[in-house]
């Protein structure tokens, strides 16, 4: 895809797209990532870095760690690496991997479209991150996010997550009609 990775997508054209570009990019992902979960593949390492944008569309790429599972759920084999930054808790406590914690990558995916390519948690080392993780603890409103945006987003980092197709439903809606949002 001749634009490359959406991380440096975003890092160089810091302060030029507009919030519905970037309500946009999250749409592309949430369609890639409904279609997976649709056809019961988990990606498992959901993030800017391993999306691709080409002209007018963002996509998902890098499936290194895909899995294809019958039941929704696999859990890693212990000492497995994962990137703890995108991780969902039932990730970095069991490493149980599902749709839904898909969906939590996707908000932090969401996070960082929204923070033009900053760093999750920038500040705190994995330790850190996973700590206050356990405390509850989120990641802050990135200041392009509106409000209901950033909403969407805690949505994605609940205990009980929705699917994807609510999420894509949610933004196309957005994208489509009259909104506070944009």
């Amino acid at each position: 895809m001749e634009q490359g990775a959406l991380l440096d997508y975003l890092r160089a054209r810091r302060g030029v797209l507009s919030r519905d570009t970037l309500l946009g990019m999250c749409l592309d992902v949430c369609e890639g990532m409904n279609y997976l979960e649709n056809s019961n593949y988990l990606h498992r390492d959901l993030a800017a870095r391993n999306c691709l944008v080409s002209q007018n569309i963002v996509k998902v790429a890098d499936f290194g760690m895909a899995r294809f599972v019958l039941d929704n759920d696999y859990t890693s084999s212990q000492g497995s690496k994962f990137p703890i930054r995108w991780s969902a808790p039932e990730v970095i406590r069991y490493g149980k991997y599902s749709s839904k914690s898909d969906v939590w990558s996707f908000g932090v995916l969401m996070w960082e479209v929204y923070s033009e390519g900053l760093l999750p948690y920038e500040k705190k080392n994995n330790m850190d991150v996973v700590n206050s993780l356990n405390r509850g603890q989120r990641l802050p409103k990135p200041e392009l996010a509106p409000t209901d945006v950033h909403v969407l987003m805690t949505w994605c980092w609940k205990e009980v997550r929705v699917v994807f197709k609510c999420i894509d439903l949610v933004i196309s809606v957005t994208l489509t009609e009259e909104s506070t949002w944009l």
